[in-house]
């Protein structure tokens, strides 16, 4: 089912979507205008907004990531703080996006921690989950030397390693983010699995 719209005029983003824009309480009217350049005009299926705070050395830094899936696409937003710094007097804020093809997503990898496992029962929310997308977008290297199994080999065997699509990975913990935020993290993974099946 198709979330509700906002009836707002301009606004063609869901009414659940923008309320979450407003709790994670980062910029919600930037990221939204973001959203919707992105989005240009398809209904929005399902989404996931995940806050976040990374201390700097002194500074604190907040970021925002949205994740949102269209009828043809999965749409990823970024927010975050800049400056002031030596090319800007003033702070200001980058919002970035992508969309990319649902026919191009071809990994969505979900990882649960679950804290004492013997006890857990069908339906529990897992302690902390990590969606990690990949699109082809970005590609991770990991070479090493390439061993023997002869100790006394000298010879160089060149190198051995792996090649990890690795484009975007979100992680959300209930202890930081609270039992709701791990839950919407799952519902969207199950969302975006079950659009990139088809």
């Amino acid at each position: 089912m198709r979330e509700r719209t906002d009836t707002r005029a301009g606004s063609d983003l869901p009414v659940a979507l923008l309320t979450d824009l407003e709790r994670a309480g980062y910029y919600p009217d930037l990221v939204a205008d973001c959203l919707r350049t992105a989005v240009a005009g398809e209904p929005v299926d399902a989404h996931l907004v995940h806050p976040e705070t990374t201390f700097d050395a002194n500074e604190v830094r907040r970021h925002v990531t949205v994740l949102a899936t269209t009828p043809t696409r999965l749409v990823v937003a970024h927010a975050d703080d800049h400056g002031p710094d030596e090319t800007a007097s003033e702070p200001y804020a980058v919002c970035s996006t992508e969309s990319v093809a649902l026919s191009r997503v071809h990994s969505v990898v979900v990882s649960q921690v679950v804290t004492r496992p013997a006890d857990h029962r069908t339906g529990r929310t897992p302690a902390e989950v990590s969606l990690t997308l990949g699109w082809g977008a970005v590609h991770r290297v990991d070479l090493e030397p390439a061993s023997c199994p002869d100790p006394d080999c000298e010879a160089d065997h060149g190198y051995t390693g792996s090649l990890t699509g690795d484009d975007l990975t979100v992680r959300i913990a209930s202890a930081a983010e609270g039992a709701d935020a791990v839950s919407a993290a799952l519902a969207f993974a199950r969302a975006l699995s079950a659009v990139t099946a088809r």
